[in-house]
C-alpha cells in the first residue's frame, strides 16, 4: 500500500505547483483533497475510501469556499484616464455639427473636441453626456434642455 501514499504525495506536489504557478485558486482545493487521501493512505485505508475522501473534500471545498474567496479577493477595477470620461456630463462651448466636423465641449476644466453620437447638431450651451471616446474626440448626446453658459 506504500504506492498509494506516493501517488497522493506526487499529486499533492503537482497541485500545489500548479497553484503556485497560476495563483488563481484553481487547484488548491484538489491539493487539500490529496492531503486527506494521503493521510488516509498512511493509516492503511483502502483505495476506494482514499478516492472517496479525495473527491468529497475537493468538491466540498470547491463548492463552499470558492465563491467566498472570489468575492473577497477579486481585484477592484477603477476606471482611469480616458475611460473615466465616459458617462460624465459637460456643456457644449462650440456648436457640434458632424457634417462640418466642428464642435467642442467642456468636461470639468478640460475642453474636448466633440461629435454628436446621433449625428444631429447640438447647439452651444446644451448640457451633454459623454457616450464614448475615440482618439481625442468625445461622442456626446444631449442630457437635458439647453442651459445658460
Amino acid at each position: 500500500m506504500m504506492w498509494n501514499g506516493l501517488l497522493w504525495l506526487g499529486l499533492l506536489v503537482a497541485f500545489l505547483a500548479a497553484e503556485g504557478a497560476t495563483v488563481a485558486l484553481v487547484s488548491v482545493w484538489f491539493a487539500a483533497g490529496c492531503l486527506i487521501a494521503l493521510i488516509a493512505a498512511l493509516f492503511g485505508a483502502p483505495l476506494w475510501l482514499q478516492l472517496l475522501l479525495f473527491v468529497a473534500v475537493s468538491v466540498g471545498l470547491l463548492a463552499m469556499l470558492r465563491p467566498l474567496v472570489r468575492k473577497y479577493f477579486r481585484p477592484s477595477l477603477s476606471r482611469t484616464n480616458v475611460d473615466a470620461v465616459i458617462g460624465t456630463q459637460g456643456f457644449v462651448t462650440e456648436e457640434i455639427d458632424n457634417v462640418a466636423a466642428s464642435g467642442q465641449v467642456k468636461l470639468g476644466a478640460m475642453p474636448w473636441t466633440a461629435r454628436s453620437t446621433s449625428g444631429q447638431p447640438i447647439p452651444a450651451g446644451t448640457r451633454v453626456r459623454v457616450d464614448k471616446v475615440e482618439g481625442v474626440k468625445v461622442y456626446v448626446s444631449a442630457a437635458e434642455e439647453p442651459a445658460a453658459v
